[in-house]
């Protein structure tokens, strides 16, 4: 019979596991057998610039997080030695394992949980191609920059002509 300090501290882990996959925008269970402590201090950096972190927990725990957040998730995902990625942004954490997955072989993306949602693989490679927040917000004020240019080449023509 396990002892009350180990059901305790098991209960912790799940309630701690659930809090945040509910604080995080994107949670990503990847594979990562094969991967050296330094790949995984690598990857750990690069999540940390995108205010990121990754961790590790015993399938049966995450099981239980999930189930307690009626996160149903195929039982075949959490088989065998998984890592999980807690985003709180949307784009940046997967954009970052993504890269990270190209990189190493060994880390392979199983699964993700997107705003509360069960997301496949497509769907995450499909968010990993989404340009940064930055490149967007640039890509709008050119295209609007644009129409400012030509609204001002054709005044500019137009006072010319009135001046002639």
């Amino acid at each position: 019979m396990a002892s009350t300090k180990i059901i305790e501290s098991k209960g912790n882990i799940v309630n701690e596991i659930s809090d945040k996959v509910k604080n995080s925008e994107s949670v990503i269970l990847f594979s990562y057998q094969g991967l050296t402590v330094a790949d995984m201090a690598e990857l750990r950096r690069a999540l940390k610039n995108v205010d990121s972190e990754v961790k590790v927990y015993k399938n049966t725990l995450v099981k239980r997080a999930l189930d307690s957040l009626n996160i149903n998730l195929e039982t075949s995902f959490l088989e065998g030695p998984n890592a999980i990625v807690f985003g709180k942004e949307l784009l940046e954490p997967i954009k970052a394992i993504a890269d990270f997955a190209k990189n190493h072989e060994a880390a392979v993306i199983r699964v993700g949980i997107i705003s509360g949602e069960v997301a496949d693989l497509d769907v995450i490679n499909k968010y990993a191609t989404i340009p940064s927040r930055e490149t967007l917000l640039t890509q709008l004020a050119s295209g609007m920059m644009a129409y400012v240019r030509d609204l001002s080449i054709a005044l500019d023509l137009y006072a010319d002509k009135k001046e002639n």
